[in-house]
């Protein structure tokens, strides 16, 4: 990568400190700005508090049977789309699976390609690719006067790249993952002020997990922090912890783990961030340990399976809560983290952060410290857990359901999948209510010893997965569900069921309305006060990523990928029959390639199908003006 500062004395750089200070502030209050608009859609979840929220209600409980098709996409690829796309200032941006295209639109005429970006990618980033060859979306930085506004990605093969948002041109381009040892980019980055945010993937190859910040300008790394290690890895600040002394402070990355076995120890984050301007913390969660089996990584595994706060300018964790102290199950816990403002059980104003987990545990805790405020089961049907102890945080346990060497687990709720998994969920302020899309799956896991090779699979189980208890297990449906939850009182507003995993996650707005894709192909309206199914489209393919939802020229859109894969389009996607294939999904989704096929794009829908093609003149060959 090219240094652009290298010929700039360190005096001038001085000298124009409080300048550039000054833009990069104005480039962070202008992205916030922009999230607020009603006609963009301009990172993951919305907005920084991620909860997927739009104020918008032309589209509402009373007219949403009238949306149909306005104009639609083809991405040209095969493979599972999870997130969604962008759309800033009258474009829309569209990202791919592997070999993790981009596409430029304009609203105006999105049948006309404003550029695209094809990368060269090491083809061996295919082979070390966990559960598919998803990418989870980009971000948008608004650009500083003197750095044009980007488009920032991640690459399977583990480079980081950002574009120019007008042209496609690269900016920069970083490495981030070795590939080498199996750590690969899924991510979505995350914009914060004058840094972009890269997670990894890779701990069922034993990649060992680490977040980091680049300058978003010139892509100079800022800062990295390690899930597991020595204290000074994990930049764990002075005051770790230091509200809630019980979840642990000094010495625990390295203490907790049977010699060096934290080095190859996972606790990577692939998934989705949250990012409060108040405290200057990112919130974020890291993932399993590796292996899975159990046996081989004696003590609680810290800081895997953890919620971290992190001060976004140096990297440093004010607090870092461990949801499943040595993990048996898989319960990787980078789920979507979602801010509020509430009132708590007490009455008591309160900075929340709600997180539904893997571990079929929903939590909600105080982002200024972390305290614990709530932690309630996802479904009644969770059994690997009985309750957690509010004063401790630790999980209480049942026995029965544990895992351990030459012991066949049956019936374990909920599955290595979770009950929970990388769908982008939403919170609805007006009615204080979390809309969760659910995966209703349990498991059978029998565990196996095996050797750490470096970029090959280090899981050590066999797992057979099923619908949960309320699904048709015969039949193999009935695995997921949609809710409605209240945080503050830990019910559930109303429930509902669904033939496969609601995978992608949800979408709310102010039109009364929950918005989410299903892997049988299609998009779904629900009415946010009972769950009532009011509007559904068939889409080409599955669904594995949200809806999205803005304006262009007054009217109203909504845009979902379709896409099937991820993890439980595996099968279908390699075309896989052993049911302990795809790390156990294939048996859960034997029926999926029943209802619908690959194949990769965005449908977008209005009113009456309302849009740039109404004028049948638009996008039309023009001899004169093509001169």
């Amino acid at each position: 990568m090219s240094r652009y500062l290298n010929s700039v004395s360190m005096l001038a750089i001085a000298a124009l400190a409080p300048i550039g200070l000054a833009n990069m502030a104005a480039a962070a209050d202008k992205l916030v700005d922009l999230s607020q608009k009603d006609e963009n859609w301009v990172m993951p979840g919305k907005n920084y508090d991620s909860n997927n929220y739009s104020e918008l209600k032309q589209i509402n409980k009373s007219n949403v049977k009238d949306l149909k098709a306005s104009w639609t996409f083809s991405t040209g690829l095969l493979n599972g789309h999870e997130g969604a796309p962008l759309v800033v200032d009258g474009k829309m941006y569209i990202h791919t699976s592997f070999p993790n295209n981009t596409f430029a639109v304009s609203l105006d005429d999105p049948g006309t390609i404003l550029w695209q970006d094809k990368p060269k990618q090491n083809p061996a980033a295919r082979a070390v690719a966990c559960c598919d060859l998803v990418n989870r979306g980009l971000a948008y930085w608004p650009g500083d006067g003197k750095t044009p506004s980007l488009i920032l990605k991640t690459q399977l093969d583990g480079h980081v790249a950002a574009l120019n948002a007008e042209t496609g041109e690269t900016v920069w381009k970083v490495e981030n993952s070795d590939i080498k040892v199996g750590s690969t980019l899924t991510i979505a980055p995350y914009v914060v002020k004058d840094k972009v945010i890269i997670g990894s993937s890779g701990a069922e190859l034993g990649v060992r997990g680490y977040l980091t910040a680049y300058d978003v300008k010139t892509g100079e790394q800022i800062w990295r922090a390690y899930a597991t290690g020595p204290d000074k890895d994990l930049l764990l600040g002075a005051d770790f912890n230091v509200k809630n002394a019980h979840y642990g402070q000094k010495g625990l990355g390295t203490s907790t783990w049977e010699g060096d076995a934290w080095k190859i120890g996972g606790g990577t984050n692939w998934g989705w961030y949250a990012y409060d301007p108040g405290t200057n913390l990112i919130y974020f969660g890291t993932g399993n340990p590796a292996p899975w089996n159990e046996t081989m990584r004696p003590g609680d595994n810290k800081w895997t399976m953890t919620i971290f706060g992190r001060d976004a300018d140096t990297g440093e964790a004010k607090f870092g809560y461990q949801k499943t102290p040595h993990d048996e199950w898989d319960y990787a816990g980078v789920n979507v983290m979602m801010l509020s403002n509430q009132k708590d059980k007490d009455g008591k104003d309160r900075k929340l952060l709600t997180h539904p987990d893997r571990n079929g545990i929903v939590y909600t805790l105080d982002r200024t410290d972390g305290s614990l405020v709530s932690a309630n089961k996802i479904d009644d049907t969770v059994n690997v857990f009985k309750s957690v102890d509010l004063k401790t945080g630790q999980p209480v346990r049942d026995p029965e359901y544990g895992t351990r060497m030459d012991h066949l687990a049956k019936d374990v709720c909920p599955s290595a999948m979770g009950y929970h998994n990388q769908g982008h969920d939403s919170y609805d302020p007006k009615r204080e209510a979390f809309f969760m899309g659910i995966n209703h799956i349990c498991m059978d896991w029998e565990p196996f010893m095996l050797p750490y090779r470096a970029g090959q699979f280090f899981v050590g189980a066999t797992l057979n997965m099923y619908p949960g208890p309320k699904g048709d297990r015969q039949n193999y449906e009935g695995l997921g569900q949609i809710k409605s939850y209240n945080a503050i009182t830990g019910k559930f507003n109303w429930e509902k069921m669904e033939r496969f995993a609601v995978w992608g996650g949800t979408t709310a707005t102010a039109g009364d309305l929950v918005l989410y894709g299903t892997l049988d192909g299609y998009i779904k309206a629900r009415d946010s006060d009972n769950g009532d199914l009011l509007w559904k489209f068939k889409l080409p393919s599955g669904a594995i990523g949200y809806p999205i939802t803005y304006t262009h020229k007054g009217t109203q859109y909504v845009a979902i990928y379709y896409g099937v894969g991820g993890w439980p389009g595996v099968g279908l996607v390699f075309d896989l029959q052993d049911p302990t294939a795809g790390l156990g999904a294939v048996g859960a989704f034997k029926k999926l390639a029943n209802y619908t096929q690959m194949g990769g794009g965005v449908v977008v829908f209005s009113l009456n199908g309302k849009g740039p093609y109404d004028d049948p003149n638009v996008g039309e060959y023009d001899k004169q003006a093509s001169k």
